[in-house]
């Protein structure tokens, strides 16, 4: 090499890139046309949805907040109760 001390570039690197980057099928092509294809569609699909307000957003997390309070408090009493009853029922 000239440069034996420089690190650097691999002589065959730009033959083999040159080389895949010919060599595309057809098979390839399609692939990427059908990729392109589909973001097209999702962007198409995204300007149909309606998004909900902050108002909304709000008011159904704080629905889903309390549900999951009042299902853990209710859970949490069973639990409690039930493991009186085991506790008498093995003493």
């Amino acid at each position: 090499t000239p440069n034996p001390g420089d690190g650097g570039s691999n002589p065959s690197w730009p033959a083999i890139f040159i080389k895949a980057i010919t060599t595309c099928n057809s098979q390839d092509l399609f692939m990427f046309e059908k990729v392109k294809q589909f973001l097209k569609e999702v962007k198409i699909e995204l300007k149909k949805v309606v998004w909900p307000t902050r108002k909304d957003t709000i008011a159904s997390t704080s629905v889903v907040i309390i549900l999951v309070l009042i299902i853990a408090l209710f859970l949490g009493l069973v639990d409690f109760g039930l493991s009186k009853i085991i506790r008498v029922i093995l003493d």
